[in-house]
């Protein structure tokens, strides 16, 4: 198993962040099912303020360019990815078309 850790900001707009949360009490099962297929076993994703924070476990063998190959080939994930891009905004360090963005762990109480 992997463990991956990334961020992303909401528009700070309370109206937006709930609605975005409503979406993701129970996400549509397309994209549940994509998720899974790609070979990741859990995902879960924090707020605080408009930031987010995502955990992703993988199994072993998930690549991030296979899960993108298949989701630019699955129409119901790329209406899902613009339909959240209307609450999300990138990072301030973001690149251009950057989204959800790696976050180093500085810090592992298991290698102490």
């Amino acid at each position: 198993m992997k463990k991956y850790c990334l961020a992303l900001d909401l528009k700070d707009d309370a109206t937006l962040i709930a609605e975005y949360e409503k979406y993701h009490e129970k996400i549509w099962p397309e994209i549940a099912e994509s998720i899974t297929s790609a070979g990741i076993s859990n995902m879960q994703i924090y707020r605080i303020g408009n930031r987010l924070f995502m955990i992703m476990e993988t199994e072993d063998n998930f690549s991030f360019e296979r899960k993108a190959e298949m989701d630019a080939s699955n129409p119901k994930v790329q209406e899902w990815e613009t339909l959240m891009w209307k609450y999300q905004q990138a990072l301030p360090m973001a690149k251009p078309g950057e989204k959800w963005i790696f976050m180093n762990k500085i810090f592992d109480l298991q290698q102490q």
